[in-house]
């Protein structure tokens, strides 16, 4: 019953997990949604955890870790 279930409802998107860093890489936020916060500073995580807050986020944490507080140079044209 359920598999027809599955087949007359439209697929939920994939809950992701992100957390909110402030300039020196301190986690301010958690949070829990299907796509990215528009806000700036947001970086996905593998799992969400309470004491994170507060506290520097581990790297091993982030799915796809990026230099905190760090924008992208434009190049200098020679």
């Amino acid at each position: 019953m359920m598999s027809l279930w599955s087949l007359l409802t439209p697929p939920r998107a994939r809950m992701r997990r992100f957390a909110l860093l402030d300039a020196t890489g301190t986690c301010r936020a958690l949070r829990e949604a299907s796509e990215l916060p528009a806000e700036a500073g947001w970086v996905e995580v593998r799992e969400l955890r309470n004491q994170w807050l507060g506290q520097a986020l581990p790297l091993e944490a982030m799915i796809a870790p990026r230099h905190i507080g760090m924008r992208p140079r434009p190049a200098l044209a020679a």
